[in-house]
């Protein structure tokens, strides 16, 4: 069989993948906090016809002779750009200006996740939740009879209680990695720290190299629909080429089957 109908093969997957990311980033493009995907691809292995040889006496050097077999995915990365800040004017819509991730866990605490969407709410005891109803961290609770709340670009979170007494409830802290690109997505807007992510630095908002907190805004998705679009047809056109490679191969192992008749 011809390598180049190997080499079209190859091609077509890797478009296919391609496909694939994009149709995910314009699922997300309203996603609160959702970050694009972007897919890398790299050649194959190169087969050696005739290697290289220096120049001699008589003759000159010789570059070598090589045939590529095709592509493959070399990565797909996750693009950590910051999305447009959108006004809700609610208090618990929090977003990140700059560097950092809200932090998130179950009651038992045995499990972190980390968010740049910061839709929170508060649940019947005061607690204030994701939407999934995970805690943030650090725990804060605020008083059901509590009149009013502010959070303030450093995390602290204020209330007037009942009499109309300003108290604090706790202040909130946001994590930033070493690698934000080696973090893990696992659905629901949610991260996981891995061994390529490095060790999170957990600090106040407003802290070297840690964004602030902006109660009343929300941060969108970092999709751009011109981007993806334009990616699309890239990949359209990539997919379709690598047909006609395949087409091409084809007719040519007819015409080697049709030599004997």
């Amino acid at each position: 069989m011809l390598r180049s109908m190997y080499s079209g093969i190859s091609g077509m997957k890797n478009f296919q993948t391609k496909l694939d990311v994009i149709g995910n980033n314009i699922a997300n493009v309203n996603t609160y906090g959702y970050k694009k995907g972007r897919v890398v691809f790299k050649d194959m292995i190169n087969q050696n016809i005739s290697g290289a040889s220096a120049a001699g006496d008589t003759r000159g050097g010789v570059n070598p002779r090589q045939v590529g077999l095709g592509s493959q995915l070399s990565t797909i990365d996750t693009i950590h750009t910051t999305g447009s800040l959108q006004s809700t004017g609610r208090v618990l819509d929090l977003a990140v200006s700059g560097s950092g991730f809200f932090q998130a866990t179950d009651k038992a605490g045995t499990e972190t996740f980390y968010t740049r969407a910061g839709n929170f709410y508060m649940d019947n005891n005061g607690d204030l939740v994701t939407g999934d109803g995970l805690y943030l961290e650090p725990k804060i609770n605020i008083p059901t009879d509590a009149k009013s709340m502010s959070i303030g670009q450093d995390g602290t979170v204020n209330y007037i209680d009942k009499d109309g007494e300003l108290k604090e409830a706790g202040q909130l802290t946001l994590a930033k990695f070493p690698n934000d690109g080696g973090l893990e997505k696992v659905g629901g807007n949610y991260f996981r720290e891995t061994t390529n992510s490095g060790t999170p630095t957990i600090d106040d908002p407003g802290s070297t190299g840690i964004g602030t907190i902006e109660s009343g805004f929300l941060e969108m998705s970092n999709v751009d629909l011109s981007e993806e679009f334009t990616e699309m047809i890239v990949a359209q056109r990539g997919f379709q080429a690598n047909t006609r490679i395949i087409t091409t191969s084809d007719e040519i192992l007819q015409e080697l089957v049709n030599l004997k008749r």
